[in-house]
């Protein structure tokens, strides 16, 4: 009968998603311990996703190829502490979460924790505080500095799809025309051009981002619309590597390291 519970309650946990990590252990991989960790140091290398679209936490440079942000550095900062390579593998927002456990082993790049992305994925513990704030020409900041002025027939609010700013626009505005447009990284020229008059998002990339283009004006960054906090995603069940990526970005962000990668881009 005990024999009989046990098999019943793994069942139930293998549904649940809970202590699976190494379920889905790729051909070679299989039997190397029961945590991805272990998969990363038998190999030796770490596979970390990232968009490469959001400054300043990950670009990828479509010229050359390069990787840069604050959060790609902390991967190679993870990956040396690992004694791994570092490989990046670029995503989407929306493939993030299919991607994760499957072409890579954790994803970076400023990603917001969402009870959504909860249901599917471990997150580690929270690096920066933050929330939705607008971005507009400065001439218009005053006049789209709240939901209500923002929400009015004739304003065009700019998104990129399949993240939380799609969703913030999505639940919040009823009246204002959604303009869709998918390349993050081009995504600010649409304002300053005059083919959108804002966007909402997250309020550390609006004050990069109006750092870098004097047209443009984060408003209110200091009192956002909302609170979030920025995390790495990790796969769901695989207690082991989220304890050990919480302890090193806990190192991180106390012994200098996260400071010293942020200062360039923050300031």
């Amino acid at each position: 009968m005990r024999a009989r519970i046990a098999a019943i309650g793994l069942v139930l946990l293998a549904a649940l998603g809970v202590g699976t990590a190494s379920a889905a252990a790729p051909a070679g991989e299989q039997g190397i311990g029961g945590s991805r960790l272990d998969r990363i140091l038998h190999r030796g290398e770490v596979r970390v996703c990232s968009t490469g679209d959001y400054r300043p936490f990950t670009y990828r440079d479509p010229a050359t190829g390069e990787w840069s942000g604050i959060d790609i550095d902390m991967a190679g900062d993870l990956a040396t502490r690992l004694g791994v390579r570092l490989t990046l593998v670029q995503t989407t927002w929306g493939t993030l979460l299919d991607d994760l456990g499957r072409r890579c082993d954790l994803s970076v790049g400023g990603i917001s924790v969402t009870l959504h992305r909860a249901t599917r994925a471990f997150y580690s513990e929270p690096y920066l505080r933050d929330g939705k704030t607008p971005i507009t020409r400065c001439e218009n900041a005053d006049r789209l500095a709240t939901l209500e002025q923002i929400d009015q027939p004739g304003v065009r609010v700019i998104v990129n799809p399949g993240g939380t700013n799609e969703q913030f626009v999505g639940t919040h505005l009823e009246r204002a025309t959604i303009v869709r447009h998918p390349d993050n990284n081009t995504i600010f020229a649409e304002i300053i051009a005059g083919r959108a008059d804002l966007m909402i998002t997250d309020a550390v990339e609006a004050r990069w981002q109006a750092k870098r283009l004097p047209e443009l004006c984060a408003v209110h960054p200091d009192e956002p619309f909302t609170f979030s906090e920025k995390a790495y995603l990790l796969p769901r069940g695989d207690t082991v590597l989220q304890e050990w990526v919480d302890q090193w970005l806990h190192l991180a962000r106390n012994d200098g390291t996260y400071d010293r990668f942020a200062r360039p881009w923050l300031g």
